[in-house]
């Protein structure tokens, strides 16, 4: 509903406040509890940003300035004619969950079925009914650990500095992993370089934590025996991981296997769980738009992230090439990191996560930052897994 008086904004800030940023006509308030303050902007966008997200905050409400199309009809000829209007769109604030978050429950229960079915498979466990599938457990409990602390690290620091984020959305996908892993949705606007970096880097180091335990875990089990009848199978793959130098490190450290010369036996399935975790950490630190990496080289390098963040698509091509032409290796690595040379790409177009106010970060983040890609390095092996035949 559309209000002619200005000052009839409830809970809002006041027309009067915005001065001299914004000059408002007129409000509207909609259905939802959106507020929409109609009116003439006085400044260029940032600084319009900057001034008026600390005012509009302090009532409750997120801010935008948008372009508002209205559909009225022409007092002559009757026909609907569009116009637009600039506004300022101011969305009630909270951090909180509303209600049971349906969607989220849906897609962990989906992934909890597929990560047991995936981990069924690495025990070399038939599924003939759905209790089969609890075979499968350690894997499924690996792998979904890491990954929802990595999501829950990222919405702690959310919560922490008071922006709108969702509750983690895990990815199910029947595949030897049984998952793409999870995903939080920033809805609010990130007020600082600060915000930003806390909440980039809480992922990968919580999730590189977990990882680490759960390695160790792995690494301590007893390895697991290969059926003959998988040995002898015509159909049967064989799966080989490139193991990443910190995963090396661990085995070197407590004095454990990730190999065994006999085909007959095979490492805990827990340590592939505790792979993935170290590769989505890699992968999650590419230094590129909305992933954790390029929230974190944004929050450390300000507008120049964008220029790092255009090498990454050359250097992830030029991996995938020189592993094709000079390596003896299967096509799945090549094709691994064109498919991320190309998602890179898309992502680089869209750019990173711009803060409100946009301050350098102090000595000490810094240096964390630094540390974490390091970590991330750590997490990389350029072939991470081939596919042969048996």
């Amino acid at each position: 509903m559309g209000q002619s008086d200005p000052a009839a904004a409830p809970d809002g800030p006041p027309p009067e406040a915005l001065l001299p940023a914004f000059e408002v006509t007129d409000i509207e308030v909609t259905d939802g509890g959106q507020l929409r303050y109609f009116g003439q902007p006085r400044t260029e966008y940032r600084r319009l940003e900057r001034q008026l997200w600390p005012i509009f905050r302090e009532h409750g409400y997120e801010v935008r300035l948008d372009v508002v199309e209205e559909a009225e009809a022409d007092p002559i000829t009757g026909v609907d004619v569009t116009r637009t209007r600039q506004a300022l769109v101011a969305t009630p604030h909270s951090v909180g969950v509303d209600g049971v978050p349906w969607t989220n429950v849906a897609t962990f229960v989906a992934t909890v079925l597929t990560t047991l079915y995936a981990g069924t498979i690495w025990y070399y466990q038939p599924v003939r009914g759905p209790l089969d599938l609890l075979a499968g457990w350690p894997f499924a409990l690996a792998v979904l650990g890491v990954l929802g602390v990595h999501e829950l690290g990222h919405y702690a620091l959310s919560r922490y500095h008071d922006v709108q984020a969702s509750l983690p959305y895990f990815i199910p996908v029947p595949t030897y992993i049984g998952t793409f892993g999870a995903v939080i949705k920033m809805k609010g606007r990130i007020p600082d370089r600060k915000a930003l970096f806390d909440i980039g880097v809480a992922g990968p180091l919580a999730g590189l934590a977990a990882a680490v335990v759960v390695a160790v875990v792995g690494l301590h089990l007893d390895p697991i025996a290969v059926p003959e009848t998988v040995l002898r199978s015509e159909d049967a793959v064989r799966i080989e991981l490139g193991y990443p130098p910190l995963l090396g490190f661990l085995a070197w450290v407590t004095g454990e296997r990730l190999t065994y010369a006999d085909p007959s036996v095979a490492a805990s399935p827990v340590i592939f769980g505790a792979w993935v975790g170290l590769f989505v950490t890699f992968l999650n630190l590419i230094p590129v738009g909305q992933l954790d990496g390029g929230h974190i080289s944004r929050a450390l390098l300000g507008e120049r992230a964008e220029t790092v963040a255009a090498l990454v698509p050359a250097a992830l091509f030029s991996l995938a090439g020189y592993l094709y032409l000079f390596r003896d290796v299967s096509a799945n690595a090549p094709f691994l990191w064109t498919f991320w040379g190309l998602l890179a790409l898309g992502l680089a177009y869209v750019g990173p996560t711009t803060p409100i106010f946009d301050d350098p970060l102090d000595e000490k983040r810094k240096t964390i930052g630094a540390l974490t890609f390091l970590l991330g390095l750590l997490c990389f092996t350029p072939v991470p897994i081939e596919i042969l035949s048996a």
